[in-house]
């Protein structure tokens, strides 16, 4: 499914098509606010000693019932969970932390369990990123990525609270996405602040009583739950991206409760927020420069010139012919504002099926803004319906409510007005993205402070140098911050996740040694993309 997951794995369905199983297309469909915020059962509560000395006993000794995976014959996941002999369950936790004998919801987990007990680990929990991305079906590929060592874990997929098949979020957007182009003038700076004004106000409208809860510190206190739940003192994590960031928050906020963690993609904690693509233009730059030399090479498939320049100088001509004018694209209008979008959804994996549904995108562009009437190939009508219809308005809904609910930003849209205009000077096509305005500036501000991350872990860190998401120095500076860590980077790669996504053998075999030891290499890895 294609989707806008600027802190994700995978982010849009050419980023994974060549390197992992597709995951099924949805999670339930959207559910009235009342059905979905029904009050779950919960087991007896427990004795009066325990519950005083842990007000989450209930939740932390509640009895879970594993059950089949799949919801029907069209669940594509819930199948190919059952192949690999997952089952699910679903975990109650309360909506809000502060009262936890009010209102529950449901976090939704797969469970792959560990066939070499003899030599069992215990829990490995995933999350793939987003904020909003499911990753209750992923058990079955990584248990693939971590190869023999894989059968030692109970490798625990987890859709976080208001994802998935969890208790679900949905505001009702047109669209699946907040983030846009903020245009070149003021009036299109004014489009951009009205759209954003309107998704905050369908937030308000559809799911005021729970976007408070749609927090990260709150998904780390479900983890908890899972944990305690799973009967595990400890948990291993693997986190993606914003995985990364959310697997900083939960060993900080529960320190001593993690074995082996490994963030793949890695956030640096003091730049996350609704503004996370702000220093990230000159990483996409460098990416689509890549890309173009790639496209150059094979001009006789995709006719978009012979040159790097050349190709760079068609991507060009695209944004500016939509700036003048929306181009038409089958039923799609592409304009300045959702233009960028689609190239960022373009650059995010380094292989060559991404590079050619990129490739055939633009050509389908270029077309359109020449006049032509194009039929949108199969990855760009993907994306035009992700970002210009709401069927994953769910998606959306839920990664703007975490952002906008973990990090305050400016409410005043000079502001942004301001930064748009500088960032455009320098970069026409990502600046009016990185800089832009979104939800969060009409938003109510966050009911926590955000984590002061711990000064120190012993986890295994891993970064591409080209990585157009979580640039490389986020990874440099949690890797400065966390002396005990160590660092494994892919060098020549513009890639986002690496650890059983990009191929690398060096990066994944270092990652399953660390798995199957629990001992960090001595020193940081380089490991290099070999060449051709």
């Amino acid at each position: 499914m294609t989707r806008f997951e600027p802190l994700a794995r995978y982010g849009t369905s050419p980023w994974t098509r060549s390197r992992r199983p597709a995951r099924g297309a949805a999670g339930p469909a959207a559910l009235c606010l009342a059905a979905a915020l029904a009050l779950t059962a919960l087991p007896a509560a427990a004795a009066p000693a325990r519950a005083a000395a842990d007000p989450l006993a209930r939740y932390h000794h509640q009895r879970l019932t594993w059950q089949s995976c799949a919801l029907g014959p069209d669940d594509d996941t819930g199948r190919q969970l059952e192949q690999a002999g997952a089952r699910c369950a679903d975990v109650t936790v309360p909506l809000d932390y502060a009262a936890p004998e009010g209102r529950t919801i449901t976090v939704a987990i797969s469970r792959i369990r560990a066939t070499d007990t003899a030599h069992r680990v215990g829990p490995l929990l995933l999350n793939g990123g987003g904020p909003g991305g499911q990753t209750l079906g992923d058990p079955p590929w990584v248990r693939g990525a971590l190869k023999d060592v894989g059968a030692r874990y109970d490798i625990v997929g987890v859709d976080p609270r208001f994802v998935g098949r969890s208790t679900p979020l949905d505001c009702r957007w047109p669209t699946g996405t907040s983030f846009r182009g903020a245009g070149a003038d003021r009036a299109g700076f004014d489009r951009t602040a009205a759209f954003s004004a309107d998704l905050a106000r369908r937030c308000r409208r559809h799911a005021g009583d729970v976007l408070p809860y749609a927090t990260t510190r709150n998904t780390a206190r479900d983890m908890d739950v899972v944990r305690a739940a799973l009967g595990a003192p400890r948990i291993s994590y693997l986190g993606y991206s914003y995985g990364s960031y959310l697997g900083q928050v939960y060993a900080t906020m529960f320190p001593g409760r993690t074995d082996r963690v490994v963030l793949d993609g890695v956030i640096d904690p003091h730049r996350y927020g609704p503004r996370l693509l702000r220093g990230t233009e000159a990483a996409n730059r460098h990416a689509l420069a890549d890309w173009a030399a790639w496209a150059a090479a094979r001009d006789s498939a995709y006719g978009l010139g012979r040159t790097r320049g050349a190709v760079l100088a068609a991507v060009e001509h695209v944004r500016a012919a939509a700036a003048r004018s929306p181009l038409r694209l089958g039923r799609h209008r592409v304009d300045e504002h959702t233009l960028p979008i689609v190239v960022f959804n373009g650059l995010s994996q380094d292989n060559d099926t991404a590079y050619a549904d990129f490739a055939r995108a633009v050509r389908d562009l270029r077309s359109a803004a020449d006049g032509h009437r194009v039929t949108p190939s199969p990855w760009l009508a993907e994306a035009l319906g992700f970002v210009l219809t709401g069927s994953e308005s769910a998606y959306g809904s839920v990664q703007s409510a975490i952002l906008c609910g973990d990090v305050a930003v400016p409410h005043d849209p000079e502001v942004y007005r301001h930064d748009v205009r500088r960032a455009g000077r320098r970069d026409p096509l990502f600046g009016p993205v990185a800089a832009g305005i979104g939800p969060c500036a009409f938003w109510e501000p966050p009911r926590e402070r955000p984590t002061t991350i711990r000064k120190d872990l012993p986890a295994l860190l891993v970064n591409a140098t080209g990585d157009p998401r979580t640039t490389y120095e986020g990874a440099l500076a949690v890797r400065r911050g966390w002396p005990a860590s160590r660092l494994v980077t892919l060098r020549r790669a513009d890639q986002h996740a690496v650890f059983g996504v990009f191929g690398s053998a060096c990066a994944d075999t270092t990652v399953n040694a660390y798995f199957a030891t629990g001992r960090l290499p001595a020193a940081d890895v380089v490991c290099v993309r070999p060449s051709g």
